[in-house]
């Protein structure tokens, strides 16, 4: 535990304290935000400037606050430092982390560079996450720990694997890179409202950081626990999990200070892509891939908004909702855009209240 909150309180100092400084060098640097006119909204009124790339604090506070947890692990009794070194679930998800981050990054550069709001195509910036996610569901999934267990697992998985959804080593590339797509875009399309896609990976990230040390309290590859329990979870490096996601949790609270309405920094698709390249990877980790889509709730909420909108207009020429994402519907109806922000995160926090009630009662289940 110690470990988790040292990584937790470095992750958000450095955030808090770093993302000012972001915010005079990408000024001075006049990356502010290109703002697309003549939509209505609210919203965008006065935000024409403000820096973005902003995900660039929170990412960077993450990875120093994950070398802060391991030597905060040295401290710990010798049952406790199995995971001292660095392992391959933390090269996964933080590399997910750090290179999602760098696709987003070419997007924001070329917004900033082109003074529109017209960054990589569309086609270019599933393509490199596409490339993401396929190097590393290679890494997790060719690269067992000395007990043979991988990053990744070949099964479909909802809480813990499901025994029959055996996909193989392919199936199962084809699943990784699919969640990190999905929740890559999801966490992407929230992003557009001050604090919205900040505050609700906060939620997300924190109950990740609760199941991985749950996962690491019951784990299997912890001798002495497997030895006198019938049930344990079957995952690899629990404990990084739960460091990782606990300092990205806290690394976004830093920036939230900053990002929050009226914004000072974006984080632009550097830091929505990145967040959404990290909640795949924690979901993956964790074996909770179908479980993600209740946790991520918000995020497939809005995700679907968007679908829903393309569909229903290339299909019968009308719209379903004033403006696709959610978000912007609601601001076309009327609602404030801090009403909106707040509402939404009581929807992500209802979502992960969910996620982590059907996590809680399958252990129950299984002990009881």
């Amino acid at each position: 535990m110690r470990a988790v909150i040292v990584a937790a309180a470095v992750a958000f100092l450095i955030s808090l304290f770093g993302t000012p400084l972001a915010i005079r060098v990408f000024t001075a640097l006049k990356t502010g935000q290109p703002i697309r006119d003549g939509l209505g909204l609210a919203s965008n009124a006065g935000k024409k400037g403000t820096p973005t790339m902003g995900g660039v604090a929170f990412i960077v506070a993450t990875v120093f606050a994950y070398a802060a947890g391991h030597v905060a692990l040295t401290t710990l009794p010798e049952r406790q430092i199995a995971q001292e070194s660095p392992t391959m679930t933390a090269l996964v998800l933080l590399g997910l982390f750090v290179f999602c981050g760098v696709v987003g990054f070419l997007d924001d550069f070329l917004k900033v560079r082109r003074r529109n709001s017209d960054g990589l195509s569309a086609k270019g910036k599933l393509l490199g996450q596409l490339i993401v996610g396929g190097a590393f569901a290679a890494v997790a999934l060719w690269w067992p720990s000395t007990n043979g267990e991988t990053v990744a697992s070949e099964h479909i998985s909802f809480i813990r694997d499901i025994s029959f959804l055996d996909v193989g080593k392919v199936g199962s590339v084809l699943v990784f890179v699919f969640v990190i797509m999905s929740m890559s875009n999801g966490v992407n399309l929230t992003d557009g409202l001050d604090g919205l896609a900040t505050g609700a990976s906060i939620l997300v990230l924190g109950a990740y950081a609760l199941i991985g040390f749950w996962q690491y309290r019951h784990w299997c590859g912890d001798s002495d626990y497997a030895r006198v329990n019938d049930y344990c979870y079957q995952v690899r490096d629990p404990l990084e999990i739960a460091m990782i996601a606990a300092a990205a949790a806290a690394a976004c609270v830093g920036f939230l200070w900053w990002n929050t309405s009226p914004a000072r920094i974006f984080m632009g698709d550097t830091g929505a892509l990145g967040l959404g390249g990290l909640i795949g990877g924690l979901a993956v980790a964790t074996r909770t891939t179908l479980l993600s889509i209740i946790i991520g709730g918000l995020f497939v909420i809005i995700t679907m908004s968007v679908v829903i909108q393309i569909i229903s207009f290339k299909t019968t020429g009308k719209r379903v909702f004033r403006m696709s994402p959610l978000q912007h519907h609601f601001e076309l109806a009327g609602w404030s855009e801090v009403n909106i922000v707040v509402r939404f995160w009581i929807v992500a926090g209802i979502c992960v209240a969910i996620g982590l009630g059907l996590f809680y009662s399958d252990f129950l289940a299984v002990m009881g």
